[in-house]
């Protein structure tokens, strides 16, 4: 699927499914209640999703650090944006990382590190997450029992996570498995004429050379560089708890009671499962299941508007975002070579020699 194909896609479920979550939902007192609102505690929303964007940076630059590189802040922000582009226009939430390799790649980091970086990014995520939900969870298991899909799905995504980590730390222990193994693919690959012979020694290279890179990344990360690493945690955590705080603050501004521990729970179990949506940017199933989800926090007309207006502060905006990064300082075309496989040095190469 192409990044416009992905983005059309994305666009077309989510809102496709907010229509008819808002048809079902909506009612009179629904719009009574909106234009009750208080614009203040909107443009509260605003104002921590800035301060999501800068926490997402100040992580981003951080664990660059760590890796003995420099990325700077306002790097870090459009980093932050590709990312939202990225995850809203491929299945599984996968396609920010390309992006935020190739233009470190631009800024002079190597592809093993930048990997490397932006894996760690999202890993730490999905950590304090998988701390956070069986935590919720223990708490009030009555959290699920409103949605056996959810449920369902959070063993699924724990038993993914595993694996994942597994994985990570197989990458690490033993990198030279690893190369071995991409390099029997590359050989497979040039047996069936898909690579040209003179090119294979040359792939091996860049091969053992970034896989070099990204083992040492790691190893930076949790050594010398184990105080930036501190900081780029605590930072992941003022951002998930910047994300979480949006929900309350558009129930206050409609005049709706909520428990912030329990609103904090339950957007924690649904942004672990989305994480694992195959629809582009998990559109259609965020809207529907939130509104399912938040449901079970405030009335069924409010229930609607409220998951779509959610959506709208924590993803639409950062996604456009996103998109104006994309087609003013990368272009369609170099977006969709990196989507279709390209290297960032073969693309680099490529704008290079024109």
């Amino acid at each position: 699927m192409s990044l416009r194909k992905g983005l059309v896609v994305f666009i077309l479920l989510a809102f496709g499914a907010s229509g008819v979550i808002l048809a079902k939902s909506v009612d009179r007192e629904t719009i009574r209640s909106l234009l009750g609102a208080d614009k203040r505690f909107l443009l509260a929303a605003v104002g921590l999703i800035f301060a999501a964007w800068c926490c997402d940076a100040v992580r981003f630059c951080a664990l660059a650090r760590a890796a003995h590189e420099h990325v700077p802040f306002k790097l870090g922000v459009i980093l932050t944006w590709l990312h939202y582009f990225g995850c809203a226009v491929t299945p599984m939430q996968s396609g920010g990382g390309p992006f935020q390799v190739y233009v470190l790649y631009k800024k002079g980091i190597a592809v093993g590190k930048g990997i490397a970086i932006t894996l760690i990014r999202t890993m730490l995520t999905v950590l304090i997450l998988s701390f956070i939900v069986p935590t919720a969870l223990f708490i009030d298991p009555a959290l699920m029992d409103g949605s056996p899909f959810i449920k369902g799905m959070v063993g699924y995504v724990f038993v993914v996570i595993f694996c994942t980590w597994l994985f990570v730390a197989y990458t690490i222990l033993r990198p030279d498995s690893i190369k071995r193994l991409g390099k029997t693919l590359l050989i497979w690959m040039k047996n069936l004429k898909l690579l040209r012979p003179h090119k294979v020694k040359g792939y091996f290279q860049w091969l053992d050379r970034e896989m070099d890179n990204y083992n040492l990344n790691f190893r930076l990360t949790f050594s010398s560089g184990f105080v930036y690493s501190v900081v780029a945690i605590f930072f992941s955590v003022l951002y998930l708890l910047c994300i979480f705080s949006v929900l309350p603050v558009l129930m206050r501004s409609v005049g709706l009671p909520f428990n912030f521990t329990q609103t904090l729970s339950i957007q924690a179990v649904f942004m672990f499962v989305l994480y694992f949506i195959p629809t582009p940017g998990a559109s259609g199933v965020a809207e529907s299941g939130g509104a399912v989800l938040f449901g079970t926090l405030m009335p069924w007309n409010m229930a609607g508007i409220m998951a779509v207006i959610w959506r709208f502060f924590t993803e639409y905006i950062s996604i456009f975002m996103g998109v104006v990064v994309v087609v003013r300082f990368l272009g369609w075309g170099v977006t969709e070579d990196l989507h279709q496989g390209t290297s960032p040095e073969e693309e680099a190469r490529r704008l290079k020699n024109g």
